[in-house]
């Protein structure tokens, strides 16, 4: 459900669709532990340790008897007891050369996913969700909204105008890929390309109208902002010199509405 400020609450999301959100920020090897740290800050009202480490196993394509969970596409790898991975694109493909009358993902309520039964209702990382929270962030933080583009039409421009105190802020936003596509024929099927990889591609587009703004206003703080995942810092962190020199800063949006300003 949404809450009075339309931020989605944690009944909004299946505990199955949570541990796919964390599992899509993950590049390495996680304990199940972890796991359960992360739904304890993300969504604590479905921390429970049983019922996580059930999902947990569950989403494994290489385990002995994840009946429980029998009509869901898996998409992790058991490594070692406690010890899982993200399942390569090859691994799914085969679980599904083996399985091949199994229904594709779990059912859910009317509406609430795609033709394949597979994409979420909602994903807080949108590029439109994103800038939601992040113009709540700046409203408490003093500064007055100028402008806030239409993300859903692409309006051009300026995504972020801000003022505060006579300073100027302008901000280009992006979100992070969904997993699924969003529209069209294919909605609700899995992308070919990893959102890591899109990712890496959506730091760079928000790059150019960056630099833009630094040249056409000179005297306005100039941001990049991204939802907070790991790729979003690393690529930062490959190119902080750089974006140092061009006064141009990067800006990560929690989930729960917090932004770091990284450095």
């Amino acid at each position: 459900m949404w809450d009075s400020q339309g931020v989605a609450g944690d009944e909004t999301l299946t505990v199955w669709e949570r541990l796919r959100e964390y599992a899509a920020t993950q590049s390495g090897p996680f304990t199940s532990q972890e796991v359960l740290s992360w739904f304890r800050r993300h969504a604590p009202s479905q921390a429970n340790d049983r019922t996580v480490r059930a999902h947990v196993r569950g989403a494994c394509w290489n385990v002995g008897n994840r009946s429980q969970f029998a009509n869901r596409e898996p998409f992790l790898t058991r490594l070692d007891r406690g010890l899982f991975r993200r399942a390569t694109a090859e691994e799914v493909e085969g679980w599904r050369a083996s399985h091949p009358t199994q229904p594709v993902g779990p059912a859910k309520p009317s509406g609430s996913a795609g033709p394949s039964g597979e994409a979420p209702s909602f994903e807080w990382h949108t590029e439109e969700h994103t800038q939601h929270l992040l113009v709540r962030w700046l409203k408490r933080q003093g500064w007055t909204i100028v402008r806030t583009a239409n993300t859903a039409t692409r309006e051009h421009g300026v995504d972020v105008v801000a003022e505060r105190d006579g300073a100027r802020l302008g901000v280009e936003m992006k979100g992070y890929p969904s997993r699924f596509y969003v529209a069209g024929q294919k909605k609700g099927l899995i992308k070919p390309t990893t959102p890591k990889e899109q990712a890496k591609k959506w730091f760079a587009h928000a790059l150019v109208p960056a630099m833009r703004l630094r040249t056409n206003e000179p005297h306005a703080l100039s941001v990049m902002c991204f939802p907070d995942f790991p790729v979003y810092r690393a690529l930062h962190a490959e190119i902080a010199s750089s974006l140092q020199a061009a006064d141009i800063e990067v800006w990560l949006v929690a989930e729960d509405g917090s932004v770091d300003v990284l450095s």
